[in-house]
């Protein structure tokens, strides 16, 4: 159903032209956005959804509830997942991480009285991420184009059946839809969101106040972090020929000295706007990103 959604909007409203310079080529697949006009009006609808709704909700939730009250609530949505880390890390292979995984989630459910208190964090045994998005990654199953969604925002066609996979398979859904009790669905989901959104409430003013192109930042944001993502956190590798450029005829000959490459060669080849908050880039490594109508490629707050 969302391939078919995904097509619809792509015949009605057009995919951005592949240029034909060379340099602005390269910049163009490695932006991997071939619906960029459709995305940028997406991304001006969830900015409006977020100024008027979503934002004020997060600076409404962080002025009446402490800050005590806010970590407790983080820490229980985060326990409610782990059983949908664990099965994603078994179908991965990573058993290593399946039982770390589990125990933290026994532990914390336990002793964490539901959740509340992170107990195995605060021993020194972190989260283990893992969606059905990376799962397919992991079994082959190439990502497709950048795509903007209502509401959830920055994802591609693969992420974006992980995550309907991860949201149907949830076990807390599975009971609470079994018992008619679809309402606490709703609200886990409502919280989750006004509460991610709470946790970067400043980062994403800076970032917004200090971005020549919002949606170019956010773009290559989000792509690096899935990145890092997918690999479990891991940088992923540098591309061999980085500074090549894309241009030219034929390699050089042995001996002969490299030409530099342009300005304009080298910041094609290098992700958009690499000048990003240096704490942005380490939350990533450790926070989930967030799935309310902001951009969900800056992560919560430590």
């Amino acid at each position: 159903m969302g391939s078919v959604v995904l097509l619809a909007y792509t015949v009605l409203t057009g995919c951005a032209t592949p240029p034909t310079d060379p340099a602005a080529r390269a910049a163009y697949d490695q932006a991997n956005d071939p619906l960029e006009p459709l995305n940028r009006k997406t991304f001006a609808l969830n900015q409006f959804l977020d100024k008027t709704i979503f934002k004020p909700a997060a600076q409404a939730y962080v002025a009446v509830i402490p800050g005590d009250a806010r970590g407790a609530i983080h820490h229980m949505l985060d326990n409610m997942k782990e059983p949908t880390l664990f099965f994603n890390n078994v179908l991965q292979g990573q058993f290593k991480r399946a039982e770390i995984t589990l125990g933290r989630f026994v532990v914390n459910t336990t002793v964490g009285f539901g959740g509340m208190v992170d107990v195995m964090t605060l021993s020194g045994v972190e989260r283990q991420p893992a969606d059905f998005g990376q799962t397919l990654y992991v079994w082959g199953v190439p990502s497709g184009p950048y795509l903007v969604l209502p509401i959830l925002g920055p994802t591609n066609p693969r992420d974006a059946v992980g995550s309907a996979v991860d949201s149907y398979d949830d076990p807390f859904t599975i009971v609470a839809n079994e018992h008619g009790v679809t309402e606490l669905t709703t609200a886990r989901f409502l919280v989750g969101g006004v509460e991610e959104r709470a946790s970067v409430l400043d980062e994403l003013d800076t970032l917004e106040k200090n971005s020549v192109d919002f949606y170019a930042e956010m773009r290559s944001l989000a792509q690096q972090h899935r990145a890092a993502e997918l690999k479990n956190g891991k940088a992923p590798d540098a591309e061999p020929d980085l500074y090549e450029d894309p241009g030219k005829a034929a390699p050089a000959k042995p001996g002969a000295m490299k030409k530099p490459p342009t300005r304009a060669v080298a910041k094609a080849r290098l992700p958009a706007h690499r000048h990003v908050h240096t704490v942005l880039l380490k939350r990533w490594h450790s926070r989930s990103v967030s799935r309310c109508a902001a951009p969900r490629c800056v992560a919560p707050k430590a």
